[in-house]
């Protein structure tokens, strides 16, 4: 059966309080043909059972008039309160497989959280387990967060140091090391350079533009330069790679939150 795009989102208006989001990806940074053009408009809404809270969403490609391809992606998370924690399952189902689902299960009682990622099919995977553990001491805030990957069985472990304006952050596993330092060098400006055990450095560099809007490019030589531009209800990334000196190519995402 074939569907215009304009009459399901007008379906979707009516039956939601929600706020659809319309995100336009651009390969290759080339604007001339609707072949690189990926308009996406994402649907959430929630609702309350009991003590228990639902969250769900889908995402609807914008530029096909058949309905039958439309959906994308499907969502669903349930949360609720027990003995102090915040617990909570998360469901994810990609539309062209629906044999399958991505599952995260959290629990969180401010200071320590943990979280399992796993996947349903033909039986129920483990693939991530990793826990967080918070504490304040001088009056900075310490995390500590071991993660272990079940399918690769690699394991390492974040710590966290954050006061005032400055935050370290050290990931270490036993084959590399990573070091990132956040300064906050003044009520506008913030840089974060990172330094790997491997050589790597890379270079973060935010600047506020006032009115929660901030422009935030991320140099890694020889590898990429990133752009993150958010302007009100607008959202502008750039992603181009790096070889020595050459940009080979460019890869942007437009995202606007909308109401219909």
């Amino acid at each position: 059966m074939k569907f215009s795009t304009i009459t399901l989102l007008s379906m979707c208006a009516v039956a939601s309080a929600g706020r659809p989001q319309l995100s336009i990806s651009v390969q290759d940074g080339s604007f001339a043909g609707l072949d690189a053009v990926d308009p996406t408009i994402s649907w959430t809404g929630s609702s309350k059972s009991g003590d228990v809270d639902i969250e769900y969403g889908v995402d609807v490609g914008a530029s096909s008039t058949d309905i039958a391809s439309l959906p994308k992606k499907i969502w669903g998370k349930a949360s609720t309160e027990v003995s102090g924690w915040v617990a909570s399952v998360r469901a994810e189902i990609d539309a062209a497989d629906m044999k399958s689902a991505d599952i995260e299960i959290e629990a969180d009682n401010g200071d320590t959280s943990v979280k399992v990622v796993a996947a349903t099919g033909d039986a129920f995977t483990v693939s991530t387990v990793e826990a967080t553990q918070g504490f304040d001491t001088d009056g900075a805030r310490i995390t500590v967060n071991p993660r272990y990957n079940v399918e690769t069985e690699d394991a390492d472990v974040v710590i966290a140091y954050d006061k005032g304006d400055t935050n370290i952050e050290l990931t270490a596993s036993a084959d590399a090391q990573s070091v990132t330092v956040s300064q906050q060098v003044d009520d506008d400006n913030r840089i974060a350079p990172t330094v790997t055990s491997a050589g790597g450095v890379s270079l973060e560099w935010e600047r506020s533009l006032g009115d929660d809007n901030s422009l935030t490019a991320t140099v890694t030589p020889d590898e990429s330069l990133d752009v993150e531009w958010k302007d009100s209800e607008w959202t502008a990334s750039i992603n181009m790679p790096i070889t020595g000196a050459k940009i080979d190519s460019a890869k942007v995402n437009i995202k606007r939150e909308v109401n219909f």
